[in-house]
């Protein structure tokens, strides 16, 4: 059973940063790049132990990283009127000097539409003042790039523009559905991603393999390497060379020609259970990756038209309170479709 404790959706009333800055408005160069005055920016709690090059950073979108080196290194950079380095840890209550520097004006965006905004929304499964979980859906990328215009992190930007602070705690491929975290608050992100790199949290993702999954197969440890096929497409494979990796499995249920089991894996690789589930010789079912051409023909014939893994379940502490918590996400209508129509099938077979 899945656990949603009664909590509103609230905004965080923390206010953001006050940044001062003397002297003339940032203007536009001929070149339509921005030119920033003098800033002066006191520091909150929310950034309370960042390094300064991060935090620069993260104000000066669009200036390039050896810039930003540059002047901290010539001293142009100040907290509290005095020089730093680039991993000086920041405090609450210090005041930063950020020196005029030119930032190259944003392209115009496309916008997520109302549709799509509305659907994200709508998969917010648990949210607090610190972090928020969302089902996504099957098909949307966790973040924009490699040609699409904006992913799941960047619609609920849009959806919430007066949220100062969502960042993607972790990751899921774009077509495996189910829970993803995202922070809503620095401290939050620092952590849930600690947790996350001392394996704290667990994850168990259901997925529908081809076959027959054997009962005493309960776990796959095979390191896996990234490479780049010749046209860029990056997979992963079996390869000493590769890094260490575990996935511990369990079946759940038996069809005709296929399995539905829980993958929990133990490390993070790039597209763990999808290799580790196809080396063992039981791919997921519509994995246009690592299942051969036959195989997909036939799981398209009982309806397929997703990759068949969805993140099912979460088990973490919340940030602040450190409370136990369990969430679990429903299948979306084409993965419940598929294991309906297998149900009937197996069943109508038996008799």
């Amino acid at each position: 059973m899945s656990r949603k404790p009664a909590v509103g959706r609230k905004r965080s009333g923390h206010r953001p940063a006050k940044a001062v800055s003397p002297g003339s408005k940032p203007g536009k160069t001929p070149n339509g790049e921005i030119r920033q005055s003098v800033q002066w920016v006191d520091v909150d709690e929310e950034n309370d132990g960042q390094r300064v090059d991060n935090f620069l950073m993260s104000r000066l979108r669009g200036v390039p990283k050896s810039i930003v080196y540059r002047i901290i290194r010539k001293g142009e950079v100040r907290v509290n009127k005095g020089r730093v380095k680039p991993d000086t840890r920041l405090k609450s209550g210090d005041q930063v000097r950020i020196p005029p520097v030119t930032q190259k004006e944003k392209a115009t965006q496309p916008k997520p539409g109302d549709r799509v905004q509305g659907v994200v929304e709508a998969a917010v499964v648990f949210e607090n003042e610190q972090m928020l979980v969302v089902n996504k859906p099957s098909g949307i990328a966790v973040h924009g790039g490699s040609g699409l215009s904006f992913g799941l992190i960047e619609v609920l930007r849009s959806a919430r523009p007066e949220a100062r602070f969502l960042e993607l705690v972790h990751r899921l491929d774009r077509d495996t559905s189910g829970l993803v975290m995202i922070a809503k608050k620095r401290s939050a992100l620092r952590f849930l991603q600690d947790e996350l790199r001392h394996k704290r949290i667990r994850k168990y993702y259901h997925a529908l393999v081809a076959g027959v999954w054997p009962e005493k197969l309960s776990r796959v440890e095979e390191p896996l390497l990234r490479y780049e096929m010749p046209n860029g497409e990056r997979r992963v494979k079996i390869s000493s060379e590769g890094k260490p990796s575990l996935t511990m499995y369990r079946r759940l249920s038996v069809f005709e020609g296929y399995s539905l089991v829980e993958a929990s894996p133990v490390t993070g690789r790039t597209h763990q259970i999808r290799v580790h589930c196809a080396s063992s010789g039981y791919p997921i079912a519509g994995d246009d990756k690592y299942m051969d051409d036959a195989s997909q023909k036939a799981f398209r014939a009982v309806g397929g038209q997703r990759l068949m893994l969805h993140a099912r379940a979460l088990e973490f502490r919340l940030p602040g309170s450190e409370e136990a918590m369990r969430l679990e996400a429903p299948y979306d209508e084409a993965f419940a479709a598929v294991l309906s129509t297998l149900t009937t099938r197996s069943t109508g077979s038996n008799q």
